[in-house]
């Protein structure tokens, strides 16, 4: 199965897609394209859109970049989350329930999640694959401890912030707290 993707079936700017990615995760050309198994100049073709890969190349640069193929045929622009099926989780080791706000597109670089901190909890040393990140606070007060600074948040309050500071959240409020988090590229 070696045959070429029609462009149409791709999502706009798979080039684009594929050299920010490898740009996201620090990658070089020359470590993505051994990585796939393919040329240096293919590689540097595609990212500029000036060759179309096969299915095959295609799924070793996917493989390659640590994303599903899925992630660069198009198939849906645009998703709704509904209120009334959001079903919220907990993560190991957190007070905190989260549901996701935004559905996932296959090429979706963004994505949001609520979060629901009762009074008094404590979110330690926030780690996220994340490359850029903003909070907006719903309902409550939220501190947010970056490398340098603490910051003091409340209802209608928002903060943004390059993700690979070590940061921290705590509600130290006597009521929940909500935030709307939002970053990029997409976690999940």
């Amino acid at each position: 199965m070696n045959a070429l993707l029609s462009p149409a079936s791709l999502t706009p700017g798979l080039g684009t897609r594929i050299r920010t990615r490898r740009r996201v995760i620090n990658h070089t050309l020359e470590q993505i394209a051994t990585a796939a198994g393919v040329s240096t100049s293919f590689l540097s073709q595609v990212e500029r859109d000036l060759a179309t890969p096969s299915v095959r190349s295609l799924a070793k640069i996917a493989h390659a970049l640590n994303l599903p193929m899925q992630y660069f045929v198009d198939t849906a622009d645009a998703s709704v989350s509904r209120s009334q099926l959001r079903q919220f989780f907990g993560l190991a080791g957190s007070g905190c329930s989260f549901a996701h706000l935004t559905a996932a597109l296959p090429h979706g670089q963004l994505q949001s999640i609520l979060v629901r901190m009762p009074a008094g909890s404590q979110q330690p040393a926030v780690t996220t694959d994340a490359l850029e990140e903003s909070l907006f606070v719903t309902a409550g007060e939220f501190t947010l401890s970056l490398e340098n600074e603490t910051l003091v948040l409340h209802a209608g309050d928002a903060a943004y912030y390059r993700s690979n500071q070590v940061h921290h959240w705590a509600n130290r409020g006597t009521v929940e707290t909500t935030v709307v988090w939002t970053g990029t590229p997409r976690l999940l």
